[in-house]
């Protein structure tokens, strides 16, 4: 790997990025959102009905994402001066007209009201593209611009951490729709051998992120725990686990689940997480419309927080708090912990920190009543973004995506 891709790959790094990095990023990323909605548009050419719906919300994500960028840095004059995280424009004046009159009709939302008929006179793939283009452009000049100092970097940053983080949503897209093709966008996987659990002596953890670079507002402030001594996964649990659950009648006995839990079961008969084409004798996935089978140390993929609960008190341990997992992450690689692969549900519920500020530009992570915290990033997450303070807020019930968990002893 060369410096440039070293670089660029770096979390740390790439929250302290001057313009130089930024923009090479901010390319990048553009072209990895352009390669996604290349490859829905050559689906929906060759397949019918669901392909065509998936080209169609492919295609509004794609002008969302661009709109997006543009909203929060040519359009917002807030982005001028030492104002930083506070560049907000919802807190300002209406922004700053659109290279497209139509931008935020057609783009505004992240999904088309009903993507199986896009509105009249909604924009094809070619207008998407040339406004994806045009955008990432003025915020390549602008980025020139700009103050060298974290607060005139903010908006900048800001933006590539929002687009690279809307890559998983292609990918969750690719998956419900079977597209096969999303398989040659993919980075391949590692599949680790089991590997022991990790033990912590108690200490104090300086939990979130300091004021230094680009920080997320969900990660906003360091704030120092007091964290007793804890035994943790040394990896996400695998398929074989999982299925040995399922196997002891896990789905059907309610003193492993929660209320919500429970009620979330039955709604959708669920007997296995999504995605799982057959759990005994062999693993068999169904990815991106393949058919493949998975290795029983392969983490466990498509569990909502309510699985994952469920399973824990079946094994006699549970989730492992944000703190731990954190702390784990940060310190524990060397003896072994191995995150990165998929992302994680921890325990406890989504909440601001001490002296959080408000949500500000891009972020669309503030607090959801009952909303659950995953940690870490899925192996085709732009490697940026592998940072151990991330964390992003999603609904209990939600098991789209590649998402996994961890375990400690209770």
């Amino acid at each position: 790997m060369n410096p440039t891709a070293t670089t660029l790959a770096d979390a740390q790094a790439m929250r302290h990025a001057d313009a130089d990095w930024l923009s090479l990023a901010l390319m990048a990323a553009r072209n990895q959102t352009l390669a996604w909605l290349a490859l829905f548009e050559a689906a929906a050419a060759t397949r019918e009905p669901m392909p065509r719906e998936a080209y169609q919300n492919a295609l509004q994500l794609t002008g969302h994402l661009a709109w997006r960028q543009e909203r929060w840095i040519a359009r917002n004059l807030q982005r001028l001066g030492r104002k930083g995280a506070a560049a907000d424009a919802r807190a300002a004046s209406a922004p700053l007209a659109s290279i497209e009159p139509q931008a935020d009709a057609w783009w505004s939302q992240a999904a088309p009201p009903r993507a199986e008929a896009p509105a009249h006179g909604a924009p094809d793939a070619a207008a998407t593209r040339a406004y994806a283009a045009e955008t990432l452009e003025t915020t390549l000049e602008l980025l020139h611009t700009a103050e060298g100092s974290d607060d005139g970097l903010h908006l900048y940053r800001a933006a590539l951490f929002d687009e690279d983080g809307g890559q998983r949503h292609f990918v969750a897209l690719a998956q419900t729709h079977r597209i096969e093709g999303a398989l040659r966008l993919l980075p391949e996987r590692r599949v680790l051998a089991a590997r022991e659990p990790l033990g912590f002596g108690a200490q104090t953890w300086q939990l979130g992120s300091a004021r230094s670079g680009f920080v997320p507002a969900n990660e906003q402030w360091a704030h120092a725990v007091v964290v007793p001594a804890f035994e943790i996964d040394a990896q996400p649990v695998g398929w074989a686990a999982f299925a040995e659950f399922v196997a002891d009648g896990g789905y059907d006995e309610p003193g492993w689940w929660s209320n919500e839990g429970r009620a979330w079961v039955q709604a959708l008969q669920r007997r296995s997480p999504r995605d799982v084409e057959q759990l005994r004798h062999d693993v068999l996935l169904r990815r991106f419309g393949r058919l493949q089978r998975a290795a029983g140390v392969e983490p466990a993929l498509g569990v909502s927080a309510h699985e994952a609960e469920a399973w824990c008190r079946w094994a006699g341990r549970r989730l492992p708090t944000e703190v731990e997992w954190e702390l784990a992450a940060s310190r524990g690689t060397r003896q072994g912990f191995v995150w990165g692969d998929v992302v994680e549900w921890v325990g406890g519920s989504a909440r601001a920190w001490p002296g959080a500020q408000p949500a500000a530009a891009f972020d669309d992570c503030a607090e959801q009543r009952g909303a659950r915290v995953r940690r870490g990033v899925a192996w085709f997450a732009p490697r940026r973004l592998a940072h151990p303070k991330a964390r992003r807020f999603e609904a209990a019930a939600s098991d789209a995506g590649f998402v996994g968990f961890r375990s400690c002893a209770a």
